[in-house]
């Protein structure tokens, strides 16, 4: 991902206006002044601000991160790149920083491994793949910004393939590979995919780039992985600006061998948020085809309906799984990032797959996750009544948690009716209007996190349930609402949502929900996968052990809890020293 010149300017006067100016949410903006500045923290306490930093979830120790990166398997080890500035906590320097795991939970920091230092990337390092090729060699494929500020893609190999840390990478000197070309935006020309081989032996990619307000998926074949042209048409294309960070891959519905279905997945640079299809693809004559009953464009199915963008997928052979990585901005102020120290942190990493009924792509933290899982706390059958709430105990530190709670409505017919008005709006729009204060008939319902002593601060993480016409079907809408989060005035909270695939008719009104809890960082999942939600907050009062977890009811139906699961989580180990043990 990458920033269009043109828009510094602007965000630079906005920010000369007023140094506390909210940041929108996952949006980049330029400080040459600050780009190489050594922080506040480091320079006062020779160390970031750790008070809201997260202890399970992937951040370097200090500085300024975005994009996942090429991210792959090798050799026993998970290697993550990622956008990475070392030199301060704003966008600025971009290299590729770089991280192995045995585990994906637990990292060893290593030297950059790409940064710019050829004539095809001597302005920008920017965003790419990794693809493991034939004979194991792992291939980085990334956009690098020429001396005449040309986006082009240029290709990178290990120095070494038989150091499993892969420390070393070379560039080629016939680097570019892929140059834009006539009717090309050399502007806006970034992010390619992870590349694959056809049944004709071919290799194929797709580059993000658009045509005014039209987002375009280009798609490049080659035989050698070195000569690289253009396919005629695009291989998607829609009206809804700049595509960035595409991802293209293969998924098998219902587990049928053979009936292969593709998803293409795009990042949009206007809104930043990310949509994705999944359709036909022929090889034989470059179309892809989106399944025609799926949404297509702004109001197409997302991976995450908060703050989620930039993301990857890789597929992880260890364990013959999909993982997605997405990466979480700040929801502060430029300010606030500079006195810490960092900013920017990675999604927890998902394991990702179609689900059962074909209708949408499902996701989950991985299965690793839980072996940070300390001190637990089960709450079975309880009753909750309208308007009432009661505080989970027995956690060390709310503050860094896991938490899985089933509830269940126990009166459907006390669901108010969904308003017409809404059926064009988004899901954003009606949570808005109907918050977590908001009282209803069946929900607000849910989980109230990192909440102060007075309830004063609050973030609620909660579904409501409305009627749909007169024939006994439902919507359920699934918000987080961190409008209450914090005393801090200038801090960007939005309210995310969205509707959530469940029939709460056939599960007896029950709808689970799993929450990751961890200081600034509230990643929930609704619908054993159906729908994720991020959100970044920032408490004033409810930190580490002053945070409290609460289970509250704003409807008129009683809801049951059913079953809740809550876990303190340790700390994932971030080392530094290569020759220290990962885990």
């Amino acid at each position: 991902m990458a920033i269009q010149p043109r828009t510094w300017v602007v965000f630079l006067l906005l920010a000369l206006l007023s140094s506390s100016w909210p940041v929108a949410e996952a949006s980049h903006r330029v400080f040459p002044d600050l780009q190489s500045l050594e922080t506040e923290a480091e320079a006062e306490a020779g160390r970031a601000d750790d008070t809201l930093r997260t202890g399970y979830h992937f951040q370097p120790p200090m500085h300024w991160i975005n994009d996942p990166n090429g991210v792959m398997y090798y050799k026993g080890l998970y290697h993550l790149f990622y956008q990475y500035n070392p030199k301060a906590a704003v966008w600025g320097n971009i290299v590729w920083a770089h991280a192995v795991s045995t585990d994906l939970v637990n990292w060893v920091m290593l030297q950059p491994a790409i940064y710019p230092s050829a004539p095809f990337d001597v302005n920008g390092c920017w965003s790419g793949s990794a693809t493991v090729l034939p004979d194991g060699t792992p291939a980085i494929m990334y956009t690098g910004i020429d001396g005449d500020g040309r986006q082009v893609q240029n290709v990178a190999y290990p120095k070494d393939l038989s150091d499993p840390y892969l420390r070393e990478w070379v560039k080629p000197d016939y680097n570019p590979v892929i140059a834009p070309g006539a009717g090309v935006n050399a502007t806006a020309f970034r992010d390619p995919t992870t590349a694959w081989r056809g049944p004709d032996g071919l290799w194929r990619l797709v580059v993000g780039t658009k045509d005014n307000h039209r987002g375009l998926a280009v798609l490049y074949r080659s035989r050698d992985f070195r000569r690289w042209v253009p396919v005629r048409r695009a291989l998607h294309h829609g009206d809804t600006g700049m595509w960035e960070c595409p991802d293209f891959y293969p998924v098998t519905p219902h587990g049928v061998p053979g009936d292969v279905k593709h998803v293409l997945k795009v990042s949009l640079d206007l809104t930043r948020f990310e949509y994705y299809t999944f359709g036909a693809y022929d090889h034989a004559t470059e179309t892809y085809v989106p399944d025609a009953a799926l949404p297509d464009g702004n109001d197409g199915l997302r991976y995450d309906y908060g703050n989620f963008y930039a993301s990857k997928t890789f597929l992880d052979p260890a364990k013959h799984r999909r993982v997605l990585w997405g990466w979480a901005n700040e929801s502060d102020s430029t300010a606030d990032d500079v006195r810490k120290g960092w900013a920017g942190v990675q999604a927890i990493p998902r394991k990702i797959w179609l689900s059962a009924d074909g209708k949408q792509l499902m996701q989950w933290p991985v299965t690793e996750v839980e072996s940070l899982r300390g001190n637990h706390v089960n709450i079975t059958d309880r009753l909750v009544k309208g308007g009432d709430y009661f505080e989970v105990l027995g956690l060390t530190t709310p503050a860094q948690a896991d938490v899985e709670v089933s509830f269940a409505a126990m009166d459907l017919d006390k669901a108010e009716q969904f308003d017409p008005a809404w059926r064009g709006a988004d899901a954003q729009t009606v949570c808005a209007a109907r918050g977590a204060d908001v009282e209803g008939g069946v929900g607000p319902f849910g989980l109230w996190v990192l909440a102060s002593d007075e309830l004063k601060e609050r973030t609620a993480v909660f579904f409501r349930v409305f009627k749909d016409g007169d024939d006994g079907k439902h919507v359920v809408l699934m918000c987080n609402d961190p409008s209450r989060s914090s005393y801090a005035d200038h801090l960007y909270k939005p309210t995310f949502a969205g509707f959530i695939d469940v029939n709460v008719t056939e599960t007896g009104g029950k709808i689970p929900l799993r929450t990751l809890i961890d200081h600034s960082m509230v990643e929930s999942f609704g619908g054993h996968g159906r729908m994720s939600i991020l959100s970044r907050v920032y408490p004033t009062e409810a930190v580490g052990d002053k945070a409290r977890l609460y289970v509250f009811n704003h409807g008129e139906s009683d809801v049951k809890v059913t079953h809740l699961n809550a876990y303190d989580m340790r700390s994932a180990k971030i080392n530094t020293d290569i020759d220290q043990p990962i885990r």
